[in-house]
């Protein structure tokens, strides 16, 4: 799920979910003890899509495991606990705070096939997810 908005004026942003990106995310949360702590010792595997994009579809997933963040461009390579789908628009607005995860979700723009569970406990490790990554720059 894009959690991310743009950062400091004047610096030369990350394209929005470029492999760049998808390493300054990874980073921002590995150094965040706020999240980190959130995250506890929970395991999740996701696969996230995002469609219709400039670029056309982009894949990329996360891999969480002792409150260490892994992420990567394209497949997970290993079935994934969850699949969150959501077209470009949803995941740039949820990138820059301007719609939350939940209500993408509950308004049918963000889709979840899998273990809904497992990301309902994630939830605070989520909530610590903006704050993590209030000082990226993105381009979208």
């Amino acid at each position: 799920m894009g959690w991310f908005r743009p950062g400091k004026e004047g610096t030369v942003g990350v394209k929005f979910l470029s492999e760049e990106w998808v390493r300054a995310v990874q980073d921002a949360l590995n150094g965040s003890q706020p999240f980190r702590a959130a995250a506890g010792t929970q395991m999740v595997r996701l696969q996230q899509v995002v469609t219709g994009g400039p670029q056309g579809d982009v894949k990329y997933w996360l891999r969480l495991e002792n409150g260490q963040v892994t992420m990567g461009v394209g497949e997970l390579g290993e079935p994934p606990d969850a699949t969150v789908t959501q077209d470009y628009e949803t995941a740039a607005a949820i990138s820059r705070a301007e719609l939350s995860p939940v209500a993408a979700y509950m308004s049918g723009k963000l889709r979840v096939s899998g273990d809904l569970m497992k990301l309902m406990q994630l939830q605070g490790a989520l909530g610590q997810m903006p704050a993590a990554l209030k000082d990226l720059d993105v381009e979208y």
